[in-house]
């Protein structure tokens, strides 16, 4: 068990090092996405991996400030027999 923990250990950093350093960019002889319909020019690779709000909501933690009586549901009926 003490020899796998190195071993272990090793692996680790030998599997950390092997994340890309330099910016993101396609492959020789591809080209980036076409443009979406309807904007005016081709989106680059920053613009393609940010996330818009759609994807990504902001949180609200809007808190109730006021109490209001609910207004009666006429569809809110008992199960029929």
């Amino acid at each position: 068990m003490k020899a796998a923990l190195p071993i272990l250990a090793l692996a680790a950093l030998a599997l950390g090092g092997c994340g890309a350093s330099t910016g993101l960019s396609p492959a020789k002889g591809d080209k980036l996405p076409v443009a979406p319909y309807g904007a005016t020019a081709t989106p680059t690779p920053n613009q393609l991996l940010t996330p818009d709000s759609q994807a990504r909501p902001q949180r609200s933690d809007e808190l109730l400030t006021q109490s209001q009586e609910r207004r009666s549901d006429e569809f809110d009926l008992p199960p029929s027999r």
